[in-house]
């Protein structure tokens, strides 16, 4: 966004082009040359109006680029035109702005009003189990903060005493994290900071976090994975496949073993040879997740051999940084059935409502930086997260509090039931926790200031950034003001340039530096970040600040603490004047170099501000305020002492070690998850989990005997159920003795279970044919066609996936003339069900194929069972009377074709029925998380738990059987069911077969974003038949280098 000051220029030009219009006494309203827009508006300040009124938020660079053309004008009649004509132009702005400010006020009144019914609907469903106290919470009561009960403390260092405690029961753990950042450059040493928007504080922070995370008793390795770049314009360190992170304190009491340690592990993933911004590696996290999934599974057996005992050691937690690595990580838990973790950095719902508050369109927001995209990804991040780590409060009260998938009023209820073992009935939410980030300290020693500023054990030279910012002053032993950001119009350093200028008394006693990031030629730099620079070397010239500013052009990131260091010496203060700061890391750099502190009262500063209690907060938009709060540390010596020893007493509740006892005590408060292959444990459940209540049992039930019917059982009601009433011990032991008994009886088919499992190991090859055709017997045809294509020899195993039932499945397959054992497995209910064929049993009744239950164990993570079926009922019911619907019901529950893990609907009407997206929005707003998929064109809906998917069900083939995606190939048509696109991407190869579609593509507004988001163009893993023959298909495959 350009500057405002060239705005007062262009209307100073008016006012001196017709004197009359600014004097009062003749306002001009009669000269017939004076300007239409001033003659209508009469008395008042134009100036203040324009650049207070009408500019501020708004992206003014076309405007600027026509001021520029008409001051150019020569002819003063042109070009008092061309002002008039620029002046409606934004009056047609002010316009704009009260339409934008009209539809923000709607979107915002619509959401308050969704969450108000939500709110009263959840509480209404649990109003019976609800004590009086929790009854006296009424949803709209927010906690507030109070300055009285948390100044100078933070509500993480409670928790230090839980993580000890911990650590001294569990001396023998030895814990491996996983850490994910995707975007930017990541290295351990000489981090490029600053070189592009990509490669920032987030890049620092993670690789810090992991560095320190490996330093910590109990933990035994860390990995930051992250993208392997291999492009002619970055180092070369960054093609890297590892780096490990030497710990920084050497005295650390650290065990280690051959692969203990951190590490930073780059995945190659997205196009090779080429370094691409973030919004551009969104179609390409699935080859991510299933390269990463490779890794950590290799990394775990390595572990096992090692700590393990020859037990698998899975990360005890995966943590996601930003959207991009949130969403890789919701896939990496399902996968591996292991907690998740996510800290958003920066969160895409409030960078698009502030950019809807300056105009933009939000088909160009979408398009710049796939906004929509990221939010659902952010959404599913909610679905997905055990914890969300914030560094403020500011950012759970007014940021996440705008996504559907969370509601701070509902999390406290649920969480008051979870502490009094009540349960949730089938509703999540997850744990918000406020965790500042760490610094590293070693470096940094405080020196010692006498009355003069100078050091008391002086260096025996000057560092050279030293030298470089004092040649800019013509006095340079003043106290020295320091602001250090990047040229960006939201970190407001105009605002500061102007506050020093206009101040007499603080430029007779300071001098002002900014350091700016890096620099050869403004002109090579973005227009933002040009306009901002340019606006301050005019108002340098303007106040004739020469001599009183530095702006040196280049630093290095070694040269920061000296920076801190220099500003400390002339007894100086820091200021960060942001509109808004997220957390403000650099409050703490400099209060760890004893520099006090000016910042913003908007965000982060107010939590740091808190705990350190050195310095002053401010208004970012009072000039006034700046200026008085700078003079004011300046002047006051008295003052400026108190502030540097508070900030130095204070410093260490910032250190990493503080950051990382609070973090891996978050961690130890989540139910531990990992695969557990065929082992049944009977223990009550966490509270954390009500739904994972009698687990085992009900996966012991289901590898007994499969009806015809595929009818479903009463699992959901029981899971639930169990969790309400008291069954005697008694009951509970006759159950499992009766299951266990079941299950030997049946132990003959569990035996075939694990002798098929070889012969799908040694497939050379495996098609997966997820072809969702309008019609059963077109999906029969290209079955054949396929089998046909590929041959049935022994290399080549089939897979079938589909939206069907078993049954279902069963019965298409025989009317076609197929036999269940021309498949190595079925992939059924939308990919709930996985099934591995087998040969007939002496029951006649049951079907030849027999459940993975272990897969169950997988997906059933936050699956809402019988309280989201009554959810889906009532839903069902609200959209009929919405639609006033008159030839009957436009869904129906479908029983026979509803499962344990799949709750299934017949749509009577697909055209009727809300798009898919919206239904997804109403489970969340209800903390009921799932996966909702329209199928077989839009005549069934079926609903199942959040990370279940036919595409997650494949990456369970590689945790359970060790197969190996870049083995199979995935048949899929032009479109397909609302789950289509999670079978495009990854490391496996894609046919795409030409002609077959389904109906579904005819359904508007089913996502949000557009395919291209997640579709990797020109992927060499993806290609197409031209059509559904066999030598089409055999070409496809040939170019794929596959040969059948």
């Amino acid at each position: 966004m350009v500057g405002n000051d060239w705005v007062n220029s262009y209307l100073e030009a008016i006012l001196a082009a017709e004197p009359g219009i600014g004097n009062s006494k003749s306002p001009g309203i009669g000269n017939s040359k004076s300007s239409l827009l001033l003659r209508e508006r009469g008395h008042f300040s134009p100036t203040r109006y324009f650049v207070e009124e009408v500019i501020t938020g708004f992206d003014e660079t076309d405007l600027h680029r026509s001021w520029v053309q008409a001051a150019a004008t020569r002819s003063p009649q042109e070009r008092n035109t061309r002002l008039e004509n620029l002046c409606w132009r934004i009056w047609n702005l002010a316009r704009q702005k009260k339409q934008v400010e009209g539809k923000n006020a709607k979107r915002e009144a619509k959401r308050q009003r969704e969450r108000e019914k939500a709110r009263r609907e959840v509480t209404a469903e649990m109003s019976e189990d609800f004590s009086e106290g929790e009854k006296a919470d009424l949803p709209g009561e927010i906690p507030t903060l109070s300055d009285n009960n948390t100044k100078g403390r933070m509500s993480r260092i409670s928790s230090v005493d839980v993580f000890e405690n911990w650590f001294a029961q569990h001396k023998e753990k030895k814990l491996y994290i996983v850490l994910i950042s995707l975007h930017g450059l990541i290295r351990g040493e000489n981090m490029e900071l600053g070189r592009d928007s990509d490669t920032g504080g987030q890049v620092k922070y993670v690789v810090e976090l992991a560095r320190a995370l490996g330093s910590m008793p109990g933990v035994y390795r860390v990995d930051l994975l992250t993208r392997q770049v291999s492009a002619p314009d970055v180092d070369s360190s960054y093609s890297e496949p590892s780096e490990m992170l030497h710990p920084l304190d050497t005295d650390t009491e650290q065990e280690h073993g051959e692969s203990s340690g951190a590490y930073i592990i780059r995945i190659p993933f997205g196009p090779k040879d080429k370094y691409v911004p973030k919004e551009l590696l969104w179609p390409h996290i699935p080859e991510f997740v299933d390269r990463a999934l490779s890794h950590i599974m290799q990394i775990s057996k390595v572990l096992g051999e090692q700590i393990g005992g020859g037990q698998q050691v899975w990360p005890v937690s995966i943590h996601g940084h930003y959207a991009d690595a949130g969403d890789s990580a919701a896939l990496l838990s399902g996968a591996l059935n292991v907690p998740m973790v996510f800290t958003g950095h920066s969160l895409g719902r409030d960078k698009l409502e502030q950019l809807l508050k300056q105009g933009r369109p939000k088909e160009e927001i979408n398009s710049n930086y796939k906004i929509m995209r990221r939010i659902e990804a952010e959404e599913l991040c909610l679905d997905a997260s055990e914890i969300i780590i914030t560094s403020t409060r500011q950012e759970i009260e007014e940021q996440w509090r705008l996504y559907d998938g969370f509601d701070p009023v509902l999390e406290r209820k649920l969480r008051a039931r979870m502490k009094r073992g009540v349960s949730c009935l089938g509703r999540f939410m997850p744990r918000m926790v406020v965790i500042p980030p760490g610094m590293e300290f070693h470096h940094i020693v405080p020196h010692d200031v006498d009355a003069d500023g100078d050091d008391e054990n002086p260096q025996s030279a000057d560092p050279p950034i030293w030298s470089e910012i004092m040649r800019f002053f013509s006095n340079p032993r003043k106290p020295m003001i320091l602001a250090l950001a990047r040229p960006d119009p939201k970190k407001n350093l105009v605002t500061l340039v102007k506050a020093f200028g206009e101040c007499r008394p603080l430029r007779e006693l300071a001098n002002l530096t900014l350091i700016m990031g890096n620099r050869n030629d403004i002109d090579e730099l973005s227009s933002t970040n040009s306009s901002v620079l340019l606006s301050i070397l005019k108002l340098i010239d303007k106040y004739d600040l020469y001599g009183q500013v530095a702006m040196p052009k280049h630093h290095q990131q070694s040269d920061v603490p000296e920076i801190y260091r220099l500003a400390a010496k002339t007894k100086g203060v820091f200021i960060n004047p942001a509109f808004i700061e997220p957390f403000g890391l650099t409050l703490i750099e400099a209060g760890a170099h004893g520099l006090p502190t000016v910042a913003t009262i908007n965000g982060g500063p107010v939590d740091i501000h808190r705990v350190l209690d050195n310095g002053l907060l401010i208004d970012p938009h009072d000039q006034q305020a700046i200026a008085d709060a700078l003079l004011k540390l300046v002047s006051d010596k008295q003052l400026w002492g108190r502030c540097r020893q508070n900030g130095l007493k204070n410093i260490h509740l910032f250190s990493w070690p503080e950051h990382c006892k609070t973090y891996l005590a978050r961690i130890a408060s989540c139910k531990q998850r990992h695969p557990k292959w065929q082992i049944v444990e009977f223990e009550n459940s966490d509270p954390d989990s009500p739904s994972d209540s009698l687990r085992d049992i009900h996966d012991i039930s289901l590898n007994l005997k499969l009806s015809l019917d595929g009818e479903r059982g009463g699992s959901n009601n029981g899971v639930d159920t169990n969790l309400d009433t008291e069954d005697s011990a008694a009951e509970r032991k006759a159950e499992v003795e009766k299951a266990v008994s079941t299950l030997a009886q049946k132990s003959k088919p569990a035996e075939k279970f694990e002798s098929k499992m070889p012969t799908l190991k040694r497939r050379k090859h495996i098609f997966v044919i997820s072809v969702d055709c309008s019609a059963t017997s077109d999906l029969l045809a290209v079955v054949k066609t396929v089998i046909d294509a590929a041959g049935r020899g022994g290399s080549t195993g089939f897979i079938l996936s589909t939206s069907m039932t078993v049954s279902e499945t069963h019965t298409a397959l025989l009317s076609g003339g197929l036999k269940p054992q021309d498949f190595d497995a079925v992939i059924c209910s939308s990919g709930s069900e996985l099934y591995f064929t087998s040969a007939g049993s002496e029951d006649k009744t049951a079907l030849p194929y027999t459940l993975d239950a272990d897969y169950h164990s997988h997906i059933e993570f936050r699956w809402g069972g019988e309280s989201l079926r009554k959810t889906l009922i009532r839903w069902i019911s609200s959209v009929q009377e919405k639609k006033k619907a008159k030839q009957g019901e436009i869904l129906v529950e479908d029983e026979s074709s509803s499962t344990n893990y799949c709750l299934s609907f017949k749509v009577k009407d697909p055209t009727l029925i809300p798009p898919m997206k919206e239904l997804r929005k109403l489970m969340r707003i209800q903390a009921l998380r799932c996966n909702v998929v329209y199928c077989q064109n839009g005549a069934r809906l079926n609903v199942i738990p959040v990370l279940a998917s036919r595409s997650q069900a494949l990456r369970y083939l590689l945790v359970r059987w060790s197969i190996d995606l870049s083995n199979m190939v995935v048949f899929v048509g032009d479109s397909g069911d609302t789950d289509y696109e999670g079978l495009l991407g990854g490391i496996h190869k894609t046919v795409i077969l030409k002609g077959l579609a389904s109906d579904l593509r005819e359904l508007p507004g089913n996502r949000s974003y557009p395919m291209e988001d997640v579709t990797p163009l020109n992927s060499p893993n993806i290609t197409e038949a031209t059509e559904c023959g066999r030598d089409a298909i055999k070409a496809a495959l040939e170019k794929l280098g596959i040969k059948p």
